[in-house]
C-alpha cells in the first residue's frame, strides 16, 4: 500500500492534513502525482508546479514543500508539504 500525507502550514502550525492511500498497480511516480491531485482537490487548491529544487528535495527525503513560488494562484498558507509515509 502506498500512502502520501499532505499538510498545510501557516506560522509553523498545521492547518489541516489528509492521508491518501493508493493500492493500484501504477508506478510510484503515477501514485505520487495522483495522490497530490487528490490532496489538491480535497484542499481546493490549484496543482503546484514541481520546481527543480522541489524534485531534488523529494528525491532525497521522500518529502517536499510547495511554497507560493510553486503555485500559479495565491495561497493563504505558508506551504503545502507532502510526505511518503508508506510504500
Amino acid at each position: 500500500m502506498f500512502r502520501l500525507w499532505g499538510k498545510e502550514f501557516k506560522d509553523n502550525k498545521m492547518l489541516r492534513d489528509t492521508v491518501i492511500c493508493d493500492d493500484s498497480d501504477d508506478t510510484r511516480t503515477h501514485k505520487i502525482f495522483n495522490a497530490l491531485d487528490a490532496i489538491c482537490y480535497e484542499f481546493d487548491l490549484s496543482k503546484p508546479i514541481w520546481l527543480d529544487a522541489t524534485v531534488q528535495e523529494f528525491k532525497r527525503h521522500d518529502k517536499a514543500r510547495f511554497y507560493q513560488d510553486n503555485f500559479v494562484d495565491s495561497i493563504d498558507f505558508d506551504y503545502l508539504e507532502i510526505h511518503v509515509i508508506e510504500e
